[in-house]
């Protein structure tokens, strides 16, 4: 996922949280038994593609006429217009305008996984699996192809991921007396007070304004805080007992004054990533190429680890991040759409330039295979090959977690809640029942159904 569009996710204020998207208005995406539909035969598609048509994709990933331009080159017969109507909610808004308007819509969309629900809910994404049929089913991270697919159906096609881990002053580290990141994150806490006593640094930032960090969190421990499978009924379970202890843990490292409070992608951030105000980030997969532009002066000194575990020698990550492209049900070209989409996510040459270029942590598996790509040495990292790294740690992401269908909400309402706490230095068990209770109000508010 596009950094900048993270934050925006994460910083939501309950006024642009419109959910028009429920319950009623659908639109004709699915089967009615929640199956695929009949494949479209190959005749079809091959007839499609010679057919003149112009395809319309809204997306804030940026020069990525660059790849539209290859899948042009094969199928000369179809012009696609590239339109940026704006990052996270800005997008979203206005891609639901136009659906509820019935007019304007584009044909093809940039999602981020954890909205795919949002769109499922209101059956205004098309089933791809017709058109792409089972090639793509082992072409992605397992993980990441649960993220875009429900009953069956294909409801987007994975682009980038965020698999989870630690970039970590390597310099400010050895100052303190230690060797590398922590193994667990009881080694990380001590290590925390170490580092804080040798070094006046904190050893990592704890955002209050990004719920995704803190989900980071939880997907990690274990918790499954949602629960959505389409229809009316949510599951919210954040202040269970797993999600508790995370919650103490930092609560913890926050009363000792061991880990900072700041809100992320703000100026006085950027400046800790720089000075050495932080001594670590725990991000994603994303994070690396990031750092470089955000601290380029402090380049050879930083390096990249998995996350601390919960367990010793268990290895268990998570992901903050990433976005896929869908097909609108209302296109009036679903064949090229499902097809374009298909062919800018799996196309080799497509897929490398979007990590080369844009920098996106691929999802698709013949990359993260790719020995050019594992093997390249970060110079900024100290000649770490990190996209190895990564690409091992996307192999440990637990595959079973899913989203609410309004979770530009629940980052609203963290900020409100347990993200109000962080920043306060409060009380995080207090603020965690708060987000639930808060989430559960409003999912009953809208009609839905919830359970624990």
């Amino acid at each position: 996922m596009n950094t900048r569009s993270k934050k925006t996710m994460a910083s939501l204020g309950a006024s642009v949280v419109t959910v028009s998207l429920l319950l009623t208005g659908c639109a004709s995406g699915g089967s009615d038994d929640g199956g695929s539909a009949e494949q479209v035969s190959q005749d079809d598609i091959d007839a499609a593609m010679e057919t003149e048509t112009t395809l319309n994709f809204w997306t804030w990933v940026p020069d990525i006429e660059d790849e539209v331009a290859a899948f042009e080159e094969q199928y000369p017969a179809i012009d696609v217009q590239v339109e940026n109507v704006g990052q996270g909610q800005d997008h979203y808004v206005k891609v639901r305008a136009a659906i509820a308007a019935g007019q304007g819509a584009p044909d093809v969309i940039q999602l981020e996984y954890p909205y795919i629900p949002s769109f499922q809910l209101t059956e205004d994404l098309l089933d791809l699996r017709p058109y792409v049929g089972d090639a793509l089913d082992d072409a992605f991270v397992p993980w990441v192809w649960n993220q875009v697919t429900s009953d069956e159906q294909i409801l987007a096609i994975p682009q980038d991921t965020g698999p989870m881990g630690n970039l970590y002053r390597d310099d400010i580290l050895s100052d303190a007396g230690l060797d590398g990141s922590s193994e667990t994150w009881d080694d990380f806490a001590t290590a925390a007070e170490t580092v804080k006593d040798s070094t006046d640094s904190y050893i990592t930032n704890l955002p209050p304004n990004d719920a995704g960090v803190f989900i980071g969190k939880l997907w990690q421990a274990g918790v499954k805080p949602f629960q959505y499978d389409g229809g009316q009924e949510v599951g919210v379970d954040l202040d269970g007992e797993q999600a508790q202890e995370v919650a103490a843990y930092w609560q913890d490292l926050i009363e000792r004054d061991l880990v900072s409070v700041d809100p992320n992608f703000t100026d006085q951030w950027y400046q800790g990533l720089s000075n050495g105000k932080y001594a670590g980030w725990i991000t994603a997969a994303w994070g690396p190429v990031f750092l470089q532009g955000t601290a380029a002066d402090t380049a050879g000194l930083w390096r990249a680890a998995p996350l601390p575990k919960w367990e010793e020698g268990a290895s268990v990550s998570a992901n903050l991040g990433g976005s896929s492209n869908a097909v609108l049900a209302g296109s009036e070209n679903p064949i090229a759409a499902a097809k374009f989409a298909e062919f800018l996510n799996t196309d080799p040459d497509t897929i490398a330039q979007f990590n080369t270029q844009q920098s996106l942590y691929p999802a698709a598996n013949e990359l993260l295979s790719s020995e050019d790509f594992l093997s390249v040495q970060a110079d900024f990292y100290g000649g770490q090959e990190v996209n190895a790294l990564f690409a091992e740690v996307s192999d440990t992401v637990d595959a079973d977690f899913q989203w609410l269908p309004f979770q530009d909400y629940v980052a609203a309402s963290f900020n409100e809640t347990l993200g109000s706490a962080i920043a306060d230095r409060g009380d995080l068990s207090a603020g965690l029942t708060a987000w639930e209770n808060d989430i559960k109000r409003y999912a009953e508010d809208q009609g839905f159904t919830v359970t624990e």
